[in-house]
């Protein structure tokens, strides 16, 4: 009894695992795409137990040099002077009387700096939140 091997390769390619791999990659790349917020100014956080849902709309970032930076929306940080901060939170408010602004505080930052821009928040009557990272 004489069995015969059949090795011939197949005619058709299955699309299969192909359309598969779009459908993983697809998912993929949109849920990478919503957990990445690009901020290129390196700051540490202070630690705080609780934590705020709210989206602000304007952010104001203060790094450990001191350095000053304001955004609105989705717009890249642009660095400004402390004098130009004010002026800048006012058109903000002017267009989004509705606004949050959220304080970004590197922790090595002196408390002075973080109490000048509540003062200006405070005078103007702004709804603030001070960004913080989650207690390990």
């Amino acid at each position: 009894m004489a069995l015969k091997k059949r090795n011939k390769p197949l005619d058709g390619f299955s699309m299969a695992s192909m359309s598969d791999m779009v459908f993983l990659l697809l998912i993929f790349f949109m849920i990478t795409s919503t957990v990445v917020h690009p901020n290129a100014i390196k700051i540490m956080l202070p630690q705080g137990a609780q934590q705020t849902s709210a989206k602000p709309l304007t952010r104001v970032t203060i790094d450990k040099d001191l350095n000053f930076y304001v955004a609105f929306g989705k717009e890249k940080e642009r660095q400004v002077a402390f004098e130009e901060i004010e002026p800048f939170l006012r058109q903000i408010a002017e267009r989004e009387p509705e606004m949050y602004v959220a304080l970004y505080a590197d922790e090595m930052v002196p408390h002075r700096e973080v109490v000048r821009i509540l003062n200006i928040a405070n005078i103007n009557k702004f709804r603030l939140v001070i960004a913080t990272r989650p207690v390990k």
